[in-house]
C-alpha cells in the first residue's frame, strides 16, 4: 500500500525540524523538539507526522478529550522501547495545560485535561502516542457520560467480534438504549451507550455487568464475561470492567501504540458488515489527508444521554424470563 505523506497546517510545518522549534497553533506558541525521531519504526513514522496526524484530527477528537481526565501513554523511545502510562501531570508542564485534581486511593493526583490544539500539540510532543480518558467530565467525576463494551477476541477470527456486536446492539435496543461502535486499534470493538450524567459508576458498572452476563446468558457457546483467559475457552470476552472510577478508555482517533499505527476510529453501524473490517483496519497513514473534511459518526453523542432508570427495569424483565422455573 502506498504510504501517504503527511503533512500540517501548523505555521512553519514540521517537515526536516530535527531540533527545538516553536510551532504557532492558534492563539499559543508551542514549543516542539526531535520531529524527525522515529516513533513506529516499521512505518517509518516520526514524531512530526504524528504532531501533524493530532492537529488534522483535532476537530475530531478534541470533544472526545475536553474536560475529562487525560492519562497519557507516551513513548520517548518510540514504540520499540518502554512505554509507560502517566497520570500526574508534570512539574514542568506550562500552566496554559488545564489540571484537574481527583481523589484515589490514599490520596490525590492531578491529571492534564487536554481541550484545545494547543494543548493536544504539547503532549504528543510529550511523546504521549495515546490519549485515554476517562468516561466522566471534570465538573460530575462520579456520574460517567458513557457506558463502554469491549469486546475481545480469543482468536484471530474477527467475525465473532462482529457478532458481539450486533448482540449488543439489539439488545441495548430491547433496554431503550442507543449505542455507538468504534474499532479499537487493536483485535476488538468497542460498543458505547451515552448516558445523562445521573447515575453513579457503581450503579452504571452493576448494569453494565447485568447486561453483559445476560448476552453471555443467551449465547454461551459464543460469549463469556470470564475474565481470566484461561477460562474463556475460545470465546468472545464481553468485558464490562471499565465503567469504572478513574478507569479509562482509548479516545476516539487516537493512535495506538502498535505496528502500522492504528487508529481507534468511530464508524457508522453499517460498516460493521464489511467483508474487510478489523479492529486495527484503520490506520495513520491511511486515514490522514481525509479528517479535515470528515464527519464524525459519533457527533453530538453528549447530547443524547439515556437515563438507565427504565432500562434497568426492562433488562430485570429479561433477566427473569431467561432463568429457569
Amino acid at each position: 500500500m502506498a504510504r501517504r505523506t503527511i503533512r500540517t497546517g501548523l505555521t512553519g510545518g514540521t517537515r526536516g525540524l530535527g531540533k527545538a522549534q516553536t510551532l504557532r497553533v492558534g492563539r499559543r506558541a508551542v514549543a516542539v523538539s526531535s520531529l524527525d525521531k522515529v516513533l513506529f519504526p516499521d512505518i517509518g513514522l516520526t514524531k512530526g507526522d504524528l504532531i501533524a496526524y493530532y492537529h488534522e484530527a483535532a476537530h475530531l477528537i478534541l470533544p472526545h478529550l475536553a474536560d475529562r481526565p487525560l492519562v497519557m501513554h507516551r513513548f520517548p523511545d518510540g514504540i520499540e522501547g518502554q512505554g509507560f502510562f502517566q497520570k500526574e501531570v508534570s512539574d514542568y508542564f506550562p500552566d496554559w495545560i488545564e489540571r484537574v485534581t481527583v481523589r484515589k486511593e490514599g490520596g490525590t493526583v492531578t491529571h492534564a485535561v487536554c481541550s484545545d490544539q494547543a494543548s493536544l500539540v504539547y503532549l504528543v510532543n510529550q511523546n504521549m502516542i495515546t490519549p485515554h480518558v476517562w468516561l466522566s467530565r471534570t465538573d460530575k467525576l462520579h456520574h460517567p457520560d458513557r457506558l463502554v463494551f469491549d469486546l475481545d477476541p480469543s482468536g484471530l477470527d474477527f467475525e465473532p467480534v462482529r457478532e458481539g456486536a450486533r448482540a449488543f446492539r439489539d439488545l441495548l435496543r430491547e433496554l431503550g438504549l442507543d449505542s455507538y461502535l468504534m474499532t479499537t486499534g487493536g483485535r476488538g470493538l468497542h460498543v458505547v451507550t451515552p448516558l445523562d450524567r445521573k447515575a453513579e459508576f457503581k450503579t452504571v458498572r452493576g448494569f453494565a455487568r447485568a447486561v453483559a452476563d445476560l448476552l453471555a446468558a443467551r449465547d454461551p457457546r459464543r460469549f463469556t464475561t470470564e475474565s481470566r483467559k484461561e477460562q474463556r475457552k475460545g470465546r468472545v470476552f464481553l468485558d464490562y470492567l471499565r465503567n469504572g472510577y478513574a478507569q479509562t478508555v482509548v479516545a476516539p482517533f487516537g493512535v495506538r501504540a502498535r505496528p502500522g499505527g492504528p487508529v481507534a476510529m468511530p464508524i457508522p453501524w453499517e460498516q460493521l458488515d464489511e467483508h474487510d473490517l478489523r479492529g486495527d483496519r484503520y490506520r495513520v497513514r491511511n486515514v490522514v489527508g481525509d479528517l479535515a473534511r470528515a464527519q464524525d459518526p459519533w457527533k453530538g453523542i453528549g447530547r443524547k444521554g439515556h437515563s438507565l432508570v427504565a432500562a434497568r427495569k426492562r433488562l430485570d424483565r429479561l433477566t427473569a424470563q431467561g432463568r429457569p422455573r
